[in-house]
């Protein structure tokens, strides 16, 4: 009897193994590939369809696009495994990342570069034009997750000396284009939100510049990142990364405003847990 049950020990144990392996493994027929909800959703999904049809025609998937309400509702998602792939603002990503076994693995790359800015913005009529001006008044950011209409801007001003709470108010509109419409129309003095949506705005003629104005710059730090579960199938993964880093169509980089994709690897946001304890916030509660 010893021996059938040693042999049936190891049967079971060896369909235990088999079946793990093939949970953390995954290789479904429809990926769902969320993108960052910093705009309007219907014009996110419109101008992001190419991408879709280039992933179908690379992977052999089915892609669903998929837009959350808001920041926290995407890491949410990412987390309980609602979505595969999420384009991600760095801060949201190190968010995701605490809370999901994710890895990022594409960056964008703008202007030669891997790394992007902020911008801070100032109401023209009420004589915003240096940093300075703000000090008492109301300044708008995006979402509180957000990178470079979160804690860029904010990590610039704390950087001259203007303190969130202390010497300005800060007040959170939910994405980039709200804030250019609240400083626009003078619900606040001053914004901040990514150098790429501002330019994405100007181009397409949805700012009037003698009403706001850039006052101000961030450094540069790296940028938003493509991330993906790690229980997807090894090839599945590869065949993902391999699509991004590889990719060259024009019209999708275009609705990215970039020149392609660039290898990254979560080391590289280490910069941006370093910001969170400058400013004094813990990311996990964000």
């Amino acid at each position: 009897m010893k021996p059938l049950f040693t042999g049936l020990l190891l049967a079971l144990t060896l369909t235990l193994y088999a079946t793990m392996a093939t949970a953390a493994e995954r290789n479904p027929d429809t990926l769902k590939v969320a993108l960052l909800p910093d705009e309007n959703v219907s014009l996110l999904i419109q101008r992001n369809k190419p991408l879709a049809d280039y992933l179908e025609g690379r992977l052999g998937k089915r892609i669903e696009l998929v837009v959350t309400t808001d920041y926290s509702s995407m890491i949410e998602a990412m987390r309980f495994g609602r979505i595969d792939i999420a384009y991600f603002g760095p801060v949201s990503y190190v968010l995701a990342k605490s809370r999901s076994e994710i890895e990022p693995f594409a960056g964008l790359v703008v202007n030669g570069r891997s790394s992007y800015r902020a911008v801070i913005i100032g109401n023209v009529a009420q004589g915003i034009n240096q940093l300075d001006d703000i000090r008492g008044k109301d300044v708008a950011y995006g979402d509180q997750a957000s990178t470079s209409s979160h804690l860029m801007p904010r990590a610039e001003l704390l950087e001259q000396g203007l303190e969130a709470g202390k010497d300005y108010r800060a007040h959170y509109t939910g994405a980039h284009d709200a804030v250019v419409t609240a400083v626009h129309n003078g619900h606040a003095v001053a914004g901040g939100m990514g150098e790429h949506i501002w330019q994405y705005m100007l181009d397409s003629g949805r700012v009037d510049q003698s009403r706001v104005q850039v006052i101000a710059y961030t450094p540069y730090y790296p940028q938003y990142p493509w991330a993906m579960q790690t229980d997807l199938a090894p090839e599945l993964r590869e065949a993902i990364r391999s699509a991004f880093l590889n990719l060259d169509d024009a019209e999708i980089l275009g609705n990215f405003k970039a020149e392609g994709f660039s290898a990254v690897t979560d080391e590289d946001y280490d910069v941006y847990r370093q910001m969170g304890r400058i400013l004094g916030i813990n990311l996990a509660d964000i």
